[in-house]
């Protein structure tokens, strides 16, 4: 089985765009982790709009990703 140039192209362009997804995420999980720790126990109270924000993306991701 032969392997077109561009195939191969792509798959490394495809590679190469989840590396940087993948930093991005662990960036934003590290992020997230400091300001737990920085807020405490104190509770956050969100307004509708960011908790309508939160519920769209989430039902994106599905209940089993988010734990």
């Amino acid at each position: 089985m032969k392997i077109r140039p561009w195939t191969m192209i792509l798959t490394m362009l495809a590679g190469w765009i989840n590396q940087q997804q993948q930093d991005v995420i662990e960036y934003l999980k590290t992020e997230n982790a400091i300001l737990k720790e920085k807020i405490g126990k104190k509770r956050i109270i969100l307004s509708d709009e960011q908790r309508w924000k939160l519920a769209v993306l989430a039902k994106r991701i599905g209940r089993s990703d988010l734990h």
